[in-house]
């Protein structure tokens, strides 16, 4: 059993959805992203969504390709992502990661050689948004053998065989697309997630994971009373951006607290009463 797989087996024993940040890794600086990836873990993360940073991150809204491109000018590359995980670990961090980039970076380094030496750092799994899953696999087999998560994207979008498909090769959780358009704080979720969560889980027994647009407490309640995990990137870059330097861990912490106490499904139970 995975890391990540038995995270959620806990959490739902406990009533609760899973909470996952993104940060990219590199952002503001590489000094400050340990003890922000540690602030993050400590205030109620339980997955951890880690950024490669890339050029062209084609899924990415502006604040999360302008949290790359600081990353890119401050000399982050693949390898260096890997050793943030591995000094983590050998920290005795113990929540789950996992490493979200484009294929371009990950071909580039060599996939096989990538799922062994991100199991070796301490990586749990692997997201690759613009990975097509009918020429994924090499990349299943390379995760499969290294034990590792291949987590893939769906979409409201995404053809009924397709999904069908998609959901036979992932492993971890499916990444859920919340609607169609590209990474970034929103105002209010899609009416429509409701049935095309439902329209997911009438094909798997993946844990479901809800991204693109979640950036309150509120989007994490209602998130976690139809699926399994609420993915913040955008909106937690923005908290980073906006904290002066002696202040951003603090600031970072406070965020995830609140995010992570509107994931307990019996609390918001009671609040809806």
């Amino acid at each position: 059993m995975s890391r990540i797989e038995s995270t959620f087996i806990q959490l739902k024993n406990r009533q609760e959805c899973a909470l996952i940040p993104y940060l990219t890794v590199g952002y503001p600086t590489m000094d400050e992203t340990p003890a922000l990836i540690q602030a993050i873990c400590a205030s109620g993360a339980d997955i951890v969504e880690l950024g490669v940073p890339f050029s062209d991150p084609l899924a990415d809204g502006p604040t999360i390709q302008e949290a790359s491109q600081v990353a890119l000018r401050n000399g982050i590359t693949l390898r260096k992502c890997l050793e943030t995980v591995y000094s983590l670990r050998k920290s005795g961090l113990e929540t789950p990661f996992a490493l979200m980039g484009y294929c371009n970076p990950f071909l580039a380094y060599s996939v096989n050689r990538l799922a062994q030496d991100a199991a070796t750092c301490g990586v749990d799994g692997l997201i690759v948004p613009d990975l097509p899953y009918d020429e994924a696999d090499t990349w299943v087999s390379a995760t499969r053998a290294n034990r590792l998560d291949l987590i893939f994207f769906v979409a409201p979008t995404t053809p009924e065989q397709r999904l069908r498909s998609v959901v036979q090769l992932g492993s971890g959780f499916l990444y859920c697309i919340s609607l169609t358009g590209v990474t970034g704080a929103r105002t209010e979720l899609s009416q429509e997630l409701p049935d095309f969560l439902g329209r997911v889980r009438s094909v798997t027994d993946l844990p479901l994971a809800v991204g693109f647009g979640i950036s309150t407490p509120d989007h994490v309640r209602q998130v976690a009373a139809i699926a399994d995990a609420a993915i913040v990137g955008s909106a937690l870059i923005t908290v980073i951006k906006r904290s002066s330097p002696g202040n951003r861990v603090t600031e970072t912490q406070e965020f995830i607290r609140l995010l992570k106490a509107a994931t307990r499904r019996d609390l918001n139970r009671c609040s809806n009463r």
